[in-house]
């Protein structure tokens, strides 16, 4: 069965990996150095589209079972999907079943770089640091929020206190989402983009250009990583990879790897909490020790950063600017409607590989009405989304008609790759956030500053023996589903 072609009518995309849901799942098993993850909610597509609409014929096509929320992966509703192009080699669809590890192969780190390797894509960048003389040690523990009474972070609350940029006083939310906070949920100065679909000029959805897809994958460096390399790499092309601190330290020439290889690489915190939520100091310790890791191992530091869940409002853009930081979204076309594939909740068991190919349609079905280019929330922490993206999603794009010009978003943004790292901008084009020049894109609550607290964490959601738990609003999903970790005995990549 194929979906119905529906010409140019631009369909929905309803936003899935938030914080919706309240769940708990280690990100880290205390048995194995490699990434792990908390789960996000659910996605559910709210009408369904074909790519096949903007060009070509049909030469791939599929049915399966979907997610739903409530339901087992026994009883989930079947969907289908049908795509330009897919890979020859790829993994089966029927292979890739939810709430499972699969053991396909595992390519490695391609090529190592000898400590003072100059790197050839930025010419003014500092040559690449000795990753083997980091010490985890060194670092806050794998996957918790950081000590906020720790020297760096204190000298880090400093700087932000000396940035000139004005935190506005708004209170944390609390873990559940839009749920569970109905107050802050309705109070639009806050600019929250969970919870209504808030986007102030600051935040990056779009790339200016039609036909330009800022191409992303959050939530590594991890084991399948290189396999997306290697595709990449073959088919010539770059993205924007969203490294978790923690996985930085766990992969450090994984990352080298990525840099060196032309991708851009932006901030996306230590232990992935959804931002919101944590306390000032909190999010001055995950985005801090983010950078700081980033720098040790690639030698720059990154200028744009990905909010976990996409969960940011005007007090957590406000810190981010402070810290020389721009975030980086995803496309969102309605308050509740996003460019999100869904691609995270396969390993959770929460959703299927079809319904992650059918949101990709219904996004390509988006993609000709939108008069600008597109960002996709995609992941390369688990095989499964490597495979689909490998698979079936990249080889789709690059069939499609017109031509979809895929790039880094810093590339897509028509700026050097310079421009991404502190070290190597020239402050030319990209110009470095300053107080006159951030503080009007911040309307919502009473100006204050950040203040260091002594407290062991500043994060205000629970983190319990590794595990995340955060929620959201049950307008757009059903709540009460829970996650247990199963990735005991995974192998050290490095």
């Amino acid at each position: 069965m194929k979906l119905t072609v529906l010409g140019a009518v631009a369909l929905p995309i309803v936003a899935a990996h938030s914080v919706q849901e309240r769940h708990n799942f280690a990100r880290q098993n205390a048995a194995a150095a490699p990434a792990s993850s908390s789960v996000a909610s659910v996605a559910a597509s709210s009408a369904v589209a074909s790519s096949a609409a903007a060009s070509g014929s049909v030469v791939a096509s599929g049915s399966a079972v979907a997610s739903s929320a409530a339901a087992t992966f026994s009883s989930l509703p079947t969907v289908s999907w049908s795509l330009l192009s897919t890979n020859p080699t790829a993994v089966p669809i029927s292979d890739l079943v939810p709430g499972t590890l699969t053991t396909q192969p595992q390519l490695g780190a391609s090529t190592t770089f000898a400590p003072g390797t100059q790197p050839t894509v930025i010419s003014n960048a500092p040559p690449l640091p000795n990753w083997q003389t980091l010490s985890p040690a060194s670092y806050p523990t794998l996957d918790r929020a950081p000590p906020t009474d720790s020297p760096e972070v204190q000298q880090w609350i400093k700087e932000v206190n000396a940035s000139g940029i004005a935190i506005p006083n708004l209170a944390p939310t609390q873990p559940g989402g839009c749920a569970a906070n109905p107050q802050f949920a309705a109070d639009q100065s806050r600019c929250w983009w969970t919870c209504g679909g808030c986007v102030r000029d600051s935040d990056i959805s779009d790339c200016p250009d039609p036909y330009t897809w800022g191409l992303t994958y959050d939530d590594g460096p991890a084991l399948y990583t290189p396999n997306l390399l290697n595709y990449l790499d073959q088919n010539d092309l770059k993205s924007t990879f969203f490294a978790v601190g923690s996985r930085v330290i766990s992969y450090p020439a994984l990352l080298q790897e990525e840099y060196m290889a032309g991708h851009q690489i932006a901030v996306h915190t230590w232990s992935h909490p959804a931002m919101t939520t944590v306390s000032t100091e909190g999010i001055i310790a995950e985005l801090g020790w983010s950078k700081k890791v980033i720098k040790d191992v690639l030698g720059v530091t990154p200028l744009y950063w990905r909010p976990p869940y996409g969960d940011i409002d005007d007090r957590v853009r406000a810190i981010s600017k402070a810290m020389g930081l721009e975030p980086i979204m995803w496309t969102r076309i309605s308050p509740t409607a996003t460019f999100d594939t869904g691609d995270f909740n396969v390993a959770g068991g929460t959703t299927s590989a079809s319904q992650v190919l059918q949101n990709w349609q219904n996004i390509m079905g988006n993609v000709s009405t939108l008069g600008h280019g597109f960002i996709v929330l995609e992941h390369d922490l688990f095989a499964q989304t490597v495979d689909i993206a490998t698979g079936y999603i990249l080889p789709d794009a690059l069939a499609f008609t017109p031509k979809l010009d895929i790039k880094p978003v810093i590339s897509c943004l028509n700026k050097p790759m310079s421009d991404a790292y502190l070290e190597t901008n020239d402050n030319s084009s990209n110009p470095l956030p300053t107080a006159s020049s951030v503080n009007p894109t911040f309307s919502s609550g009473q100006t204050g500053s950040a203040q260091a607290t002594g407290n062991t964490s500043g994060n205000t959601a629970t983190n319990q023996s590794g595990a995340v738990a955060v929620g959201v609003s049950s307008s757009l999903f059903m709540a009460g589903v829970s996650f247990v970790a199963f990735f005991a005995g995974l192998a050290v990549l490095l």
